[in-house]
Formats: C-alpha cells, sequence, structure tokens
C-alpha cells in the first residue's frame, strides 16, 4: 500500500473535498553504507554540539532561522503549523489551465490523492470535470514545511497531485553559447537521414520496457563479489565496555588477569563460527544481495543517510 503523506482536503470555490496525499514514487537507487576499511566497523553519524564537541539528543535540538549575523530566531513544529493553518491543510486550487500549457521541466514529484471519509463525490466530480475540460488545477500545498506550487490532474480513476517548480526556480538558457540555426545548419541530406532515424526509432510510450541498466549491473558486480567470497562481517561495539569517557577509569589488575585468562582458553568457538560462515552457499548469499535491494525502502533511511547517498 502507498505511503500515507498527508491528510487535509482540496478546496476550489466554496468546494470541499477530504483527500488523504499518498507517495506515487519509489526511490530505485541502491543503499550503501558507509565501513571502516581496517576494522569493518560501520561509520555512523552523531549530532554535535560546535562548540563543545559533545554529542546532544534529538530532542534539545531547534531549527533556527539566522535573521541577521549570528542572531537566531527558534521555530517548533507548532510554529509553522500556525504560521497558516488552512495553508497546512489544505490543497487550496488558485485556478485551472490546459494541461498543455505547463512546460515538462517544471513537473517535479508526483503524488496520489485518494478520497478520505465522505470524500467520494466531491472527488470523482473534480476527476471528472477535469477530464472533460483538459485542465488541471493549479493549487497551492504546505508538505514538509515549504509551500508548494502544485498541478492536479486526472490519471485514470485518480487524482494525482505533482509539485511544480516556481519560475524563479528554472535557471534561463540565455547565458549559454547555442548555436543558431544557420551557424551550423545542417546539410538537407542530413536532415532527412536524421528524420528517417527519428521515424524508425519511434514507438509508443512504454515505461516498462526501460530499465536501470547501471543498477542491475552493479547488483551483478555485487553478486559476483559474493560468490567469490569477497564478503565482510562487520564488527559491532561492544555495548560491555561502556561510553568511552569511562575509560579513563582502569582497574589495570583486572583487564592483566583477563588477559592472562584468554590466552589460556581455546579458540574452537571462534574457528567453528568462522567455519560456518565459509560454508554458507555462494549462491543463497548472492541472491540475498538482490533481495535486500529490493527490500530497502525510503521510510528506513534517515537524513544522515540521505546525505551518504548523494
Amino acid at each position: 500500500m502507498a505511503r500515507t503523506i498527508w491528510k487535509g482536503a482540496i478546496s476550489f470555490g466554496l468546494v470541499h473535498v477530504p483527500i488523504v496525499v499518498h507517495a506515487a514514487t519509489r526511490p530505485h537507487r541502491l543503499d550503501f553504507d558507509w565501513i571502516d576499511r581496517r576494522d569493518d566497523a560501520p561509520v555512523g553519524y552523531q549530532r554535535i554540539n560546535k562548540r563543545t564537541g559533545k554529542v546532544i539528543a534529538s530532542e534539545d535540538i531547534v531549527k533556527g532561522y539566522e535573521y541577521e549575523k549570528g542572531e537566531y530566531v527558534y521555530l517548533n513544529e507548532e510554529d509553522f503549523k500556525r504560521a497558516n493553518v488552512a495553508a497546512t491543510q489544505t490543497v487550496e486550487i488558485q485556478g485551472f489551465v490546459d494541461a498543455a500549457e505547463v512546460p515538462i521541466y517544471y513537473y517535479d514529484t508526483p503524488y496520489y490523492l485518494a478520497p478520505d471519509r465522505r470524500g467520494e463525490k466531491g472527488y470523482v466530480l473534480l476527476r471528472e470535470v477535469l477530464k472533460e475540460a483538459g485542465r488541471l488545477g493549479l493549487a497551492r500545498v504546505v508538505l514538509h514545511t515549504r509551500q508548494y506550487l502544485c498541478a492536479l490532474l486526472p490519471q485514470g480513476d485518480a487524482l494525482m497531485l505533482i509539485t511544480l517548480r516556481y519560475g524563479d526556480e528554472i535557471l534561463s538558457a540565455d547565458d549559454l553559447e547555442l548555436p543558431g540555426g544557420k551557424t551550423a545548419a545542417p546539410a538537407a541530406r542530413e536532415r532527412d537521414m536524421a528524420l528517417r532515424l527519428v521515424e524508425d526509432m519511434t514507438g509508443p510510450w512504454d515505461p516498462q520496457a526501460y530499465r536501470d541498466d547501471y543498477r542491475e549491473d552493479l547488483l551483478d558486480a555485487i553478486e559476483k563479489k559474493v560468490k567469490a567470497g569477497k564478503t565482510h562481517v562487520l564488527t559491532e561495539a561492544d555495548e560491555t565496555q561502556g561510553p568511552r569517557e569511562s575509560a579513563k577509569v582502569i582497574d589495570l589488575m583486572s583487564l592483566l588477569k583477563q588477559s592472562i585468562e584468554q590466552r589460556g582458553a581455546p579458540k574452537k568457538t571462534a574457528t567453528k563460527k568462522t567455519a560456518a560462515k565459509k560454508a554458507a552457499p555462494a549462491g543463497k548469499k548472492a541472491s540475498a544481495a538482490r533481495r535486500t535491494a529490493a527490500a530497502k525502502t525510503p521510510a528506513r533511511k534517515s537524513a544522515a543517510t540521505r546525505r551518504k547517498a548523494a
């Protein structure tokens, strides 16, 4: 089931349609973790106070807006909602335009809209009117503390909400050195051959015919490494040792005694574990790589993980 993003209503004129906004896309990128090659330990992120150098808890972090150099105003979640209550709960239609009028490079992220309780009639009415008129609605909505301009359009039995880029976000091509029609005009024969090639390569739009070949090739490379036994087991931190700060107080005699005892102890357990891991069928491990890639979802990613993927 599509992930729920937001609940609110579509508003146009005096019509009020309760809706639920769902994600319409699923990122297809592979998730790579950072690992210290020296000891196979995972590399994590911590929120550090830049002045004290100490780790701080997420509940102690606030969003601040720098209105002057070094001067900040703090905002919490309630501040964002109170700034414009209607905007945070409503897809407010500003007007309608012909669907073909909006250039494709303005489109950004798509979402599905589903009717909420008692919203079916208004939902169907708006969907069918947009289909018949060949129009899309231009609306404003607040998502994740930012207001977006968006297009509201029918797609089969669904209404879709697609966020749009604002006009000042689109850079002009005037600064680019682009050839004019005469300076690099093709010969008539070249033009005819190019048109023929375009016609030969033209067909109906079939999104299933296009795949992320690079992702598939990368998964193949990962599987080859798994089959060749080129894998690593990550070392986890020993929770029994406690935080690093407490390591300053050391019971030296206890550590020496433990060291002597460990040197005399057999290492059969570790050997058995290692042997068991090496005996695992390579085929199962390889197929697990693809299962892992398919199972990972955006909901598991933190802001830190997104920075890694970038």
